[in-house]
């Protein structure tokens, strides 16, 4: 039989699905779709070997309507079209149970002109689109495909998740129940799998392959090593390391300790990792964790995200190293990152409250004759370029979003606040009221 170990043990259904609970188990989003048989269209973000084609598979299975699947590596738009015609034939088929799921794997290999040839089949409700990527939905795929499906995080299998793998393995398989094994050690097998299943099965397919048919074969962390032959640290990849080692680099460099910022980076160059995940990470250290207390920091990720694009690898790396360091060593502050979410946290506390109309634009009479603008005072205008007045909504008067923090930048940015207000008070100590123009023209709108 030359069907792989991890095809011949592929599920059939979510109660043989292994892993993702939060997303399948009891209460699950995609199990509550199936169980209703009402399936939109998604997502499935998540490493390589987690179950993101297998889970594809089962709904299309268990809701039993047409399933078509593509991958973005080999099928360009001709290919897109063609597969949406016959979506478009099933849908008004009198015998369709449901719209057709079009599957797309490795969908952030699709360009921008293959994502749009999507949008209106999914828009209409002509095909229910299952995308599956490795990357950050954010980052690769549009926007108004991405307002149309809804994404769903898979996780790396945890080792409760492989050991159920490895016995399903070995008691159900036609070929390893067979064969006399004994697993004695398990700990090369979870870390070579690195929450990939597929890895995982591999590695079993291996080594029953490689022992005589006759023979017991006793698996331990020497004999996995053995067969092998490869750096546990590349095998790592995507897996659930992936994930450990970016968060112990982030918060080194947040812990401002360039040595073991600089080990994490090196962890991740020689597992294999994709160096535009390091850079946008860094990107967003740069903002979440020095922000304003030194803002060059965002400029310096930035460019090195650019220059990666440039220079390419290996030589990339002594680019991220540089970055690295400066970041792990620049003074910290979170207050942007905080000011922003306590703003996001009001607005949702609060619905859309309505723009004062002083602060509003009134490009017609019309709006003019409703007060639109009406009563702005254009800070250039002002000694110092500020004045005082409103600029939330009614009822939010005097919240603060934005507190700084405890170093040089901020406290001077404090300081420069400060003394504007100071000056503005000096000037007007009436806020309510609008101080004479001295002859200066104001600017009403924008």
């Amino acid at each position: 039989m030359n069907i792989p170990l991890a095809e011949r043990l592929r599920p059939r259904s979510l109660d043989d699905y292994i892993g993702q609970r939060h997303l399948v188990g009891e209460g699950g989003v995609i199990r509550r779709m199936v169980e209703t048989g009402r399936v939109n269209s998604f997502i499935l973000w998540g490493p390589p070997g987690v179950g993101k084609t297998t889970l594809a598979r089962i709904v299309a299975k268990m809701t039993e309507v047409p399933f078509y699947t593509l991958s973005a590596v080999t099928s360009g738009v001709k290919e897109v079209r063609e597969v949406l015609e016959k979506c478009e034939k099933e849908s008004g088929s009198l015998f369709s149970k449901g719209r057709p799921i079009l599957f797309i794997d490795e969908i952030h290999r699709f360009n921008k002109s293959q994502q749009d040839s999507l949008l209106g089949a999914v828009e209409k409700g002509t095909v229910t689109l299952i995308g599956a990527t490795t990357e950050n939905p954010s980052f690769e795929v549009i926007r108004p495909l991405l307002s149309r499906a809804q994404v769903y995080t898979l996780k790396p299998l945890d080792n409760e998740d492989l050991d159920i793998l490895i016995t399903r393995a070995l008691e159900k398989d036609p070929i390893l129940n067979k064969r006399k094994i004994e697993i004695r050690e398990k700990g090369a097998l979870m870390r070579f799998a690195g929450g990939d299943a597929r890895k995982l099965l591999n590695t079993l397919d291996l080594i029953e392959q490689s022992e005589p048919e006759n023979v017991e074969i006793v698996i331990d962390d020497a004999l996995v090593t053995d067969r092998l032959q490869e750096n546990p640290a590349a095998y790592d990849r995507n897996g659930e390391m992936h994930y450990d080692i970016i968060s112990a680099f982030i918060k080194s460099i947040r812990g401002s300790d360039p040595d073991g910022a600089l080990y994490w980076l090196a962890r991740m160059v020689e597992g294999g990792e994709d160096p535009k995940f390091i850079a946008r990470r860094l990107v967003i250290s740069a903002a979440e964790d020095i922000g304003l207390a030194n803002p060059n920091a965002l400029l310096l990720a930035n460019a090195t995200f650019d220059a990666l694009a440039k220079i390419g690898w290996p030589e990339g790396r002594i680019i991220l190293g540089e970055c690295t360091v400066y970041l792990a060593t620049s003074p910290k502050s979170n207050s942007a990152y905080l000011g922003i979410d306590s703003a996001i946290a009001k607005v949702r506390e609060t619905g859309n409250l309505p723009v004062p109309l002083h602060l509003r634009n009134a490009p017609t009479k019309l709006m003019k004759d409703l007060g639109y603008g009406k009563g702005y005072k254009y800070a250039h205008d002002y000694e110092g370029n500020y004045v005082e007045q409103q600029f939330l909504p009614d009822g939010l008067e005097g919240i603060q979003f934005w507190t700084p923090q405890n170093n040089p930048q901020e406290i001077k940015i404090a300081a420069h606040i400060a003394a504007i207000k100071g000056l503005a008070e000096k000037n007007n100590p009436n806020p309510g009221e609008i101080p004479p123009e001295d002859g200066k023209k104001t600017k009403e709108n924008n």
